[in-house]
């Protein structure tokens, strides 16, 4: 904006409207048709067809894999220590994949579904063992 350019209040000042109109308007959703995307399907139909012609209806694919809910070593070793355990259950914790992130300070057993194989070989380096239980993936 150049230097000299009135912002529209100050230049509005003494205007009833501020030129909006009439008195009511520039306020509220009455005077829009409704706030937000209301009326979309009914009185802003055209709008919508013209402006977001792809935003009702379904689009592109997603995938039927089954999303694996993943732990990190980091967080297993914690909680041994907490709990004073030796052998965990990922599944148990609500959890079916186990990550690399972060060292382990003991020996555990882990039972899960899938490991990541860093965090294969780091249980291994600490003296534990990765336990794969089967079941689908």
């Amino acid at each position: 904006m150049p230097a000299t350019f009135r912002r529209k209040f100050s230049r509005m000042r003494g205007t009833k409207s501020h030129g909006w109109g009439g008195k009511k308007k520039h306020r509220g959703g009455g005077s829009q048709g409704g706030k937000g995307m209301s009326g979309m399907l009914k009185h802003k139909k055209s709008w919508m067809i013209q402006n977001d012609p792809d935003h009702f209806g379904k689009r592109g694919f997603f995938s039927r894999s089954e999303k694996l809910n993943a732990v990190n070593l980091e967080f297993l070793g914690r909680y041994a220590e907490k709990n004073k355990k030796k052998e965990i259950d990922v599944s148990e914790l609500g959890f079916q994949k186990v990550l690399s992130k972060g060292t382990l300070k003991s020996p555990l057993k882990i039972k899960a579904k899938v490991f990541s194989e860093k965090a294969k070989q780091k249980i291994e380096e600490a003296g534990g063992e990765a336990i794969q239980v089967t079941g689908s993936v």
